[in-house]
Order: C-alpha cells, then structure tokens, then sequence
C-alpha cells in the first residue's frame, strides 16, 4: 500500500473505532481500545497483553514504557465494566454494511465451536472436555459461534464462553474468575438458539442456518429453529429416527442409515457444488421426505464414490421447492467457520488471552470480532475496487 493508502485506511480505522466504542463511557476507555485493536491487527507471533503492550509502547526495551502499555491494556481487557454486546452490534453492523454494499446477501449462518487449548485450571470454562479443534479430549476452553456469509465473505456474529457444569456449580472457581451470578450452566445447542435469537433481534440477516450433528441430533434445537422461523440444514447421526412420509399407513419409523439401504441405487444422483483449487468437489446424494418430530422436512443423504455405504445424513426444513443441487450447495458452505476460527487464531489473536476473568475473555474476544468485522469490510472495498469476484478461501490479511 502507498502511504497515501494507508492515511485512508488509518482514517477508516479511526471512524470505525468511534462507531463500535460509542457505548464506552469516558475517552480513555476508547482510546485504550483502539490502542487493543491495533496491537490485533499488526503482525507479531503472540498477541497476548505482554508481547502486545511492548510492540505498542514505541520502544520495546523501554521497561517502564512497556509496563505502562501493559497496564492500560490490562485496565481495559481485564477490570473495565463495559458492555460487549452493543460493541458487537456495531462491529457487525459495520461489516454487514460492507457486504451489501458490494451487492451480496447472506445466504448462511453457521453455528459451531471451537477449542482452546489450556494448560492450567484457572481459566473460566477450562476442562478436560472434546474439542473438534484439537480432534480429541483436551483441557482446553470451548467457545460457541455464530458465523454469517455471503457467497463471497463470512463475518462472526457472536462467540460465548461454555461454562461447563464443573464450573458453574463451583462457587469458589465463579468468584476467582468473576463470573456474573445471572451467568447459569447452559448447553451448547442452548447457547447457539440464543445466538440465533439476539441476531434476528438486531436485524442481522440469517439465511438458512448450518450445523453439525452435535447440535443437528438435538430435538429441541431443531425445534427452536422452527419456532423462530428460522430454516436450516443440519447434519444428524445415521441413527436419527424419521418417518418416510408418502409409504402409506405401513411405514415405520425407521434409522436414516435403513432408510439409505432401503433406497436403489439409481436414487442417488452425482452433484458438483463449487470448484476447488484443484479439483471440482461433488459427490453423489440422495432425498426423500420424511417426518421428525412431526415435523415435515427433507432427509439428504451423502454416499461418495468409492465409499461403500453412506456417509452422511442431513436434515433440511424451509426449503421445499430447492433442487437436490441448491440444498447441497447450501448445505455444503458449513465448511466456512473454520476459515474463520482459522483467520481469528493465526492472525487476530482469538485464542491468545492469558487472563483468567470472565469479563476479560468476553472483552478480548469482543476486540478480535470488531478487528475481523474491519478487515473484512476493507477487504471488500479493495476487491470492489480491483476485481469482479473474491475466493472463499482467501486468508484473512490485517489491514492496518
């Protein structure tokens, strides 16, 4: 970039941080944060308050000066009363406006979690729990998400801390991490619906909403998503119950797995979805309609070429008329959170923070999302500016 171009982008930088920080109530609040924000957003291999705060100070071996930073930073992360969410709001209010701006709606909203990986038990939420991230049981911390996209951008919406039971029936460990009193044991799939509910309350547009099976095997998620009016396609266990509607008074209710091999051949049809880097990606699928819960929705079944039975089971609701190659590509941009989680580790620090309060991981989180909402909106008006089309798999690059 010229340094023309950067006294644009800095100036950018500067009316978005006065947006996102309106509801912080002194000056000081606001420009400690936007201190945070940039210590984010430039490079640096740990993006904890230490190594951020000497970076920042403008003379990295000047003790004092560093101490300084750190404690700024720390005053802001870790013991300010501010409230993250109507900072959220703005930030994704601000990404969103770049989004339409360039001519695309959201077409999905994908729920997941992510791990951090820990190695004490002092930070909130830690325990020896599965993560996907790792692949396995860890101690670690586990976070839900909501992820927005469009056919070329994806932007995080929201991210909470689960609190496993251990921990919220642990009145001791609430005190030392300073866990709010209202803050309760909920469950993943529980905390994703409120999500779900805060997003469609401020406006955010949701498309049809993704999961895995972790929350896709759950009932009552389900359920939530149709009583919010809120269409999805999530994937189950091959041991989901449905019932085949269109069999007569005979059918039964029946594992998705049977109703695969009950299905000829023929039945499954070869789908391309989207062109890979090097390759076309398609598989072959399979749809029926089928009752769950009492519930009419359609059953997608996957059964790639060379595997010898099929692999995966989806359920879709809200979208009857779609194509079988509509709802595959749908179904099949869940991927797309973990280019998120991907960007917000390696790049913005998400999984970086040290501190061991509640509020501090709420604020250093809420600082990750307002830089990811930035640079995506700077991303955006450079490809309008140099390019008719942007790639789904273009990493993340800080813009400031």
């Amino acid at each position: 970039m010229s340094h023309q171009t950067d006294a644009a982008v800095m100036l950018r930088m500067d009316q978005f941080i006065a947006r996102v920080t309106g509801s912080l109530r002194d000056r000081r609040s606001r420009e400690s944060f936007a201190l945070y924000a940039q210590a984010l957003l430039t490079d640096g291999d740990r993006k904890s308050m230490e190594p951020m705060a000497a970076r920042m100070c403008g003379c990295p071996d000047d003790a004092a000066a560093a101490q300084k930073m750190h404690d700024r930073m720390l005053n802001l992360v870790s013991k300010s009363q501010w409230v993250d969410a109507p900072v959220r709001e703005q930030a994704v209010g601000y990404g969103l406006d770049a989004i339409v701006a360039r001519g695309e709606t959201i077409e999905v909203s994908i729920i997941d979690d992510t791990g951090f990986l820990k190695q004490g038990k002092h930070s909130p939420g830690v325990h020896r729990q599965y993560t996907g991230s790792a692949g396995k049981t860890a101690n670690c911390q586990v976070a839900v998400s909501l992820v927005v996209a469009s056919r070329s951008t994806h932007l995080p919406v929201d991210m909470a801390l689960y609190l496993p039971e251990v921990w919220t029936n642990d009145l001791p460990r609430r005190q030392a991490a300073k866990i709010p009193d209202d803050i309760n044991f909920q469950t993943k799939w529980k905390m994703a619906l409120g999500m779900i509910r805060r997003a469609k309350n401020d406006g955010v547009p949701l498309g049809t909403t993704l999961a895995d099976s972790a929350y896709g095997d759950v009932a009552e998620f389900r359920a939530g998503l149709i009583l919010l009016n809120q269409p999805y396609a999530v994937a189950v266990h091959s041991s989901t119950n449905v019932l085949v509607v269109g069999r007569g008074k005979s059918s039964q209710r029946m594992s998705v797995a049977k109703v695969a091999s009950s299905l000829p051949k023929t039945a499954f049809r070869h789908t391309t979805w989207r062109q890979g880097s090097a390759r076309a990606m398609s598989s072959r699928f399979a749809r029926l309609r089928v009752c769950v819960s009492g519930v009419e929705q359609t059953l997608l079944i996957e059964w790639p070429n060379g595997e010898l039975k099929p692999t995966d089971y989806s359920l879709v609701y809200g979208h009857d008329a779609a194509t079988t190659k509509q709802m595959v590509r749908i179904l099949k941009q869940r991927w797309r959170t973990e280019r998120v989680y991907q960007d917000m580790k390696g790049e913005l620090g998400l999984d970086h923070f040290e501190g061991r309060s509640y509020s501090g991981w709420n604020h250093h989180v809420t600082l990750a999302l307002c830089c990811y909402a930035f640079v995506v909106a700077e991303q955006l008006r450079l490809f309008s500016l140099t390019t008719r089309g942007a790639r789904w798999d273009e990493p993340l690059s800080p813009a400031a």
